[in-house]
């Protein structure tokens, strides 16, 4: 799953490269990588939104644009001395060309790991001490143990960042893995924004028996009814602004907002995914709890929420699966079935 600038190309090249190892002569096998492409909202300050109505061409010095973009969007507003150590801004038009090239390249990807997160702080400048303690084999663009500062990324710009992504994927019809921190209720505000006038109608069981009745005494001619399912196909094929599925990756929130992610009439179907690493580890641990047993069977999911792959996430893989398996009362084996179902219908809907 990418993150950042640096991993993008990371993720898509192992991969293509894994895929083609193992390429499957019917067709009918699963890939066995299946990657992610998004701009995490850790590193979202590093975007230059050009694309509201308010983003204008500028047509001053570099240095100019990069000072003024980076003191519009952290806050507290930095210093030119902690400004020079941040990247030139990427334009977000730009992003978004070059996360759908990602994704139209692997068709089976999903757009993520994308969000919002009101509590994290840009590490500070590298000193010459930490560029000597290093670890070379870590992939740029991290914190790497490096000391907080107090510069937030204004939600306003988190928002703008994340809105365009969920747009894309909506218009690629792509599953998302959505981050989300002390910011639950603004990832559904966004969310419930662009499902607007997309919303399902909900039918009560009365309104069901009159329209039957009606349609027993006056069917209609089937030229109507032929237009109308042609109507209903052309509206089908055009692109939606928001995704089919969403994930609420290694869930922290309470069960209060469960009820507005899960409404009837919602149109995009939303899951929740837990980890042992971030959801077990703290005393928190209730509220999650609380949360997983007031869940539908069908919108868990589970993940490892490690940075690397290999036995220990097997592991972490193994004891949150049995976590949630003793708090829904499951036998072991029906739990991992039910995971591996919700999985499926996540990833191919």
């Amino acid at each position: 799953m990418a993150t950042r600038g640096e991993d993008q190309d990371l993720v898509l090249e192992t991969a293509m490269s894994l895929s083609k190892n193992e390429i499957d002569a019917t067709g009918t096998k699963p890939p066995p990588v299946l990657p992610c492409f998004g701009w995490h909202p850790w590193f979202s300050h590093q975007i230059l939104d050009d694309l509201t109505d308010s983003a204008e061409p500028d047509s001053s010095p570099r240095d100019d644009r990069k000072a003024q973009h980076y003191k519009k969007v952290l806050t507290p507003a930095p210093e030119d001395e902690f400004i020079a150590s941040l990247p030139d801004p990427k334009p977000l038009s730009q992003l978004i060309a070059d996360t759908r090239s990602r994704l139209e390249a692997y068709p089976s990807s999903l757009v993520g790991e994308i969000g919002l997160d009101r509590a994290f702080r840009l590490p500070n400048a590298w000193t010459q001490d930490d560029q000597l303690k290093r670890d070379e084999t870590v992939t740029p663009g991290s914190r790497e143990g490096r000391t907080l500062s107090p510069h937030r990324v204004q939600l306003s710009h988190q928002k703008a960042v994340l809105e365009a992504q969920l747009r894309l994927a909506g218009e690629l019809g792509r599953p998302v893995s959505v981050h989300s921190v002390q910011a639950h209720g603004a990832v559904f505000d966004l969310f419930k924004k662009l499902w607007s006038g997309h919303e399902k109608k909900l039918v009560s069981r009365r309104e069901r028996h009159r329209r039957q009745n009606e349609w027993n005494s006056s069917a209609e001619s089937d030229e109507e009814e032929n237009q109308k399912q042609s109507d209903s196909a052309q509206a089908n094929e055009r692109p939606l602004p928001f995704p089919p599925r969403i994930c609420m990756h290694s869930y922290s929130g309470p069960v209060d907002p469960l009820k507005q992610f899960l409404h009837p009439s919602n149109p995009s179907v939303v899951y929740f995914s837990f980890s042992a690493v971030i959801n077990f580890s703290n005393p928190s641990s209730q509220k999650v709890m609380n949360v997983i047993k007031a869940l539908p069977d069908d919108k868990i999911l589970i993940e490892s929420d490690l940075h690397t792959a290999g036995p220990q996430m097997d592991e972490l893989l193994e004891q949150i699966s049995r976590q949630i398996c003793e708090l829904r009362g499951w036998a072991l084996e029906q739990g991992v079935q039910q995971f591996a179902n919700n999985w499926k219908r996540f990833i191919y809907g």
